[in-house]
């Protein structure tokens, strides 16, 4: 499930995507953009500043933007760094594999084949989605998700 966290990150970072100027946003704007707690929204977008997803600037002028172009940033690179592995189960993830404690083998088992099949489709689908095809797909964000 896609966490809240996750929920009010992408709907933040597609309002910065859809401005036109380009320019960094006030922490004000985008939580109402977003419809998302202001305080709670602070904490997630610093931390997709530490994840290289936003810049921050300070001053009269300042506030958050993107780190790279729109068409650059996925759902899964947002996803990813808020919620971890989009895998179901570790034994099935590409980007932090570990067995399954209660699993003799990855081999062996009957589950791994579907967790994997499962964990391609969603990535195929969310690496494929950016920023950019969000705007580009119209609605308002928060209708979005």
């Amino acid at each position: 499930m896609l966490s809240q966290r996750a929920r009010y990150a992408l709907r933040a970072l597609v309002h910065l995507a859809s401005r036109a100027d380009g320019r960094p946003a006030a922490i004000a704007e985008i939580a109402e953009e977003a419809a998302a707690p202001r305080k709670f929204l602070e904490a997630i977008l610093l931390e997709l500043k530490r994840r290289h997803l936003l810049v921050s600037s300070r001053g009269r002028f300042g506030g958050y933007a993107l780190a790279r172009p729109a068409s650059e940033i996925t759902f899964a690179d947002v996803i990813r760094a808020l919620d971890g592995p989009l895998a179901l189960a570790p034994c099935a993830s590409r980007t932090a594999y570990r067995p399954c404690e209660t699993c003799p083998s990855v081999e062996d088992c009957p589950i791994h084949p579907a967790l994997v099949r499962a964990r391609e489709a969603v990535a195929d689908v969310l690496e494929a989605w950016t920023l950019e095809a969000a705007v580009r797909s119209g609605g308002t964000v928060s209708d979005s998700l």
